[in-house]
């Protein structure tokens, strides 16, 4: 499945003038969709954590990390996510955590940029690419300065070992090997 991927779009700064924004879980969120069938099926991972380094005027410092739980996954059936939790899918026993570190940002173009980087899922690392807009930043009503991006992409979850599935009577496959991933990241920038 999705894996977020990468999870996320999150920036560590090379620059002292980049300022270190921590995710803020509750304005954040890591999702995927992949075919089943003929249809969708939509999830989240309900737990991650992450930081990334930003200065709208230095593209250059932009860097992030994140690290997601992959007993969170979450489709809303207990059924379907014991399955995703098993030898199946992610193993959550052998391999709790997904994590994604960028390596670059680029093809700034307005509130649009490129985030490319490392994602790791099943101890399987894989270079990502990200297409990454820019939300802004804003104070708070507590006067905490907020950073915010969304980040979209496809991977395929076959290049991280994720390879179960199951032939159907008109034989097509249960589930598709493509995952759209949608990020929004919010952080709260650091003293």
């Amino acid at each position: 499945m999705r894996i977020m991927i990468a999870v996320s779009a999150l920036l560590i700064a090379v620059s002292a003038n980049a300022a270190t924004y921590n995710i803020d879980p509750e304005h954040s969120s890591v999702m995927f969709k992949v075919r089943h069938l003929v249809g969708h099926v939509t999830g989240q991972f309900d737990k991650f954590d992450g930081a990334f380094d930003y200065d709208p005027k230095n593209p250059k410092t932009w860097k992030a990390q994140a690290t997601i739980d992959a007993a969170s996954v979450d489709t809303k059936t207990a059924a379907r996510d014991k399955h995703l939790r098993s030898e199946d899918f992610f193993d959550v026993e052998k391999h709790p955590k997904l994590t994604f570190a960028s390596t670059k940002v680029g093809n700034i173009k307005g509130n649009h940029a490129k985030l490319w980087g490392n994602l790791t899922i099943l101890d399987t690392t894989r270079k990502v690419a990200l297409d990454l807009e820019i939300g802004g930043i804003a104070k708070d009503s507590a006067g905490q300065e907020r950073a915010a991006f969304t980040a979209t992409g496809r991977i395929n979850r076959q290049d991280f070992g994720l390879k179960w599935n199951d032939t159907v009577e008109t034989g097509g496959v249960l589930v598709g090997d493509d995952v759209d991933i949608t990020i929004e990241v919010e952080g709260i920038r650091q003293k």
